[in-house]
């Protein structure tokens, strides 16, 4: 009886550890979150100020070494540096898009796609928060969808195929949203424990669901 009561009393505090530790994680994770979001709005301004040129695709090479260096310092103080310089970088690069989107139609079109993005994001987490189910199952889906999408969207900047940069930018909005709620899951059942990982994860997908949402809501099928 003492020793099912010792297993039942260990059981019962690694539990309560669990739960404090996917607070902390959740809690680091959105803290972070929208600090880069809002550095982001501020180097995109200043972008958009000085009028820095729209890079294409060539903003994927520093923007692949911007991930590497999170990825190898995300257990130590530089992965916060390294996580500013990555979402400061971005806020750079959607500055030239914002300016085009601006002159073409107004701001009503970011006003909506910044609406529509947090109504995305707050629904999926909330979900997922609520509901706490296990969203792993996505794994397989997620990893081959994302590397199709990639090599769609390679092809859709040289070939002029109709209906191919559209069709990207759906799947995108897709595999975006279901990354949402995977890594909101993995925080809860203790997949991911470091919150820098977490944080670039979720920003990035806000990225793409941002802009995909502004290029549908400004008329524009680049």
């Amino acid at each position: 009886m003492q020793e099912l009561y010792t297993r039942s009393h260990e059981s019962h505090v690694g539990s309560r550890e669990e739960s404090r530790e996917v607070s902390k994680v959740l809690r680091n994770t959105y803290a972070l979150l929208a600090m880069t979001v809002a550095f982001s709005a501020v180097t995109a301004t200043i972008s958009m100020a000085v009028g820095v040129p729209y890079m294409g695709l060539w903003m994927l090479l520093p923007y692949i070494g911007l991930l590497f260096a999170v990825e190898k310092t995300k257990n130590s103080g530089w992965g916060l540096f390294w996580v500013f310089a990555l979402t400061g970088f971005l806020g750079v690069t959607i500055g030239p898009v914002l300016s085009y989107y601006i002159g073409m139609s107004g701001y009503e079109p970011i006003i909506l796609a910044l609406g529509g993005t947090a109504l995305i994001f707050f629904a999926l987490s909330g979900y997922v928060l609520v509901t706490r189910k296990d969203m792993s199952f996505l794994t397989g889906f997620i990893m081959t969808g994302f590397l199709v999408a990639f090599i769609a969207m390679i092809a859709s900047a040289f070939l002029n195929i109709a209906g191919l940069s559209l069709a990207v930018s759906c799947m995108f909005l897709v595999l975006s949203s279901c990354m949402i709620m995977w890594q909101t899951s993995s925080i809860i059942h203790g997949g991911e424990r470091n919150y820098i990982s977490a944080t670039v994860t979720l920003y990035v997908m806000l990225y793409n669901i941002f802009t995909i949402l502004l290029s549908f809501l400004g008329g524009s099928d680049d």
